[in-house]
């Protein structure tokens, strides 16, 4: 008797604290999950960064020897201000001295990274009124987006969803639930051709540097909003119809 009573009180306490556990066990799996990621980026791209920290010192060293009269504190020191100016998205090759950053099409493309959320990094406001405005912008700017693109999406459900499942089983006669998998299965395919594999095929052909995968991870980088801004569309030397290529990749 007494077991079966302390048994029930069991029960009721894990049931009054089920929550809680729930809550416990996502927390400990995100932390897991974080832990997990790192160990694999590090695992992955640590070997890179070391060979490419040897490769520059090499050449730093080389280019010491062959030019003796700079010391390597003026070295230095230039190569503190060419990064300074590339962490802004200003170059000093002379290849890339042909792309403005700040036109109306490039800041049209920028004002849409800052509205999604996408935010590569490439290019950042250098003024102190700029990145004031930067700010007003996105705090009335980010809520609208996200607003607008609501709307879109419960439109676009209805047109692409409901309405067509409904119609295949009023019309056809086919099960509701075997027509909604299939629709699911054709929709996931078109959708990922039509924002991943027929943008990557183009950005592989429009931009040289980029094969198949680099452009492909672009859009999805892009698309997940992560932005890390590695790759960034319409920035080469000598690109192409750039105008209305930002253009394009604004509207996209």
């Amino acid at each position: 008797m007494l077991q079966s009573v302390a048994s029930s009180q069991c029960i009721r306490l894990i049931d009054r604290n089920r929550p809680a556990w729930y809550f416990s066990l996502l927390m400990v799996s995100y932390i897991l999950y974080l832990i997990f990621g790192a160990v694999v980026f590090s695992s992955v791209e640590l070997p890179y960064e070391d060979l490419l920290r040897r490769d520059l010192l090499e050449l730093k060293r080389q280019f010491l020897n062959e030019n003796e009269c700079m010391s390597e504190a003026q070295l230095e020191g230039f190569l503190e201000r060419v990064l300074e100016a590339s962490n802004y998205g200003v170059s000093v090759l002379n290849n890339a001295s042909g792309n403005w950053n700040w036109d109306f099409m490039s800041s049209l493309f920028f004002a849409s990274t800052v509205l999604s959320t996408t935010g590569y990094g490439h290019t950042v406001p250098l003024s102190d009124g700029g990145k004031v405005f930067c700010i007003l912008y996105s705090i009335i700017g980010i809520p609208f987006t996200l607003l607008l693109f609501t709307a879109l999406v419960q439109r676009i459900i209805i047109l692409v969803t409901r309405r067509p499942v409904l119609y295949i089983h009023v019309h056809w006669g086919y099960p509701k639930h075997i027509v909604a998998i299939v629709h699911s299965l054709v929709l996931g395919f078109i959708t990922i051709g039509c924002f991943f594999f027929i943008p990557a095929a183009v950005f592989s052909i429009l931009e040289e540097d980029w094969n198949f995968l680099e452009s492909f991870y672009f859009c999805f980088i892009s698309l997940s909003t992560i932005g890390l801004g590695d790759y960034v569309p319409g920035e080469g030397y000598n690109q192409r119809f750039r105008q209305f290529y930002k253009m394009g990749i604004t509207c996209e």
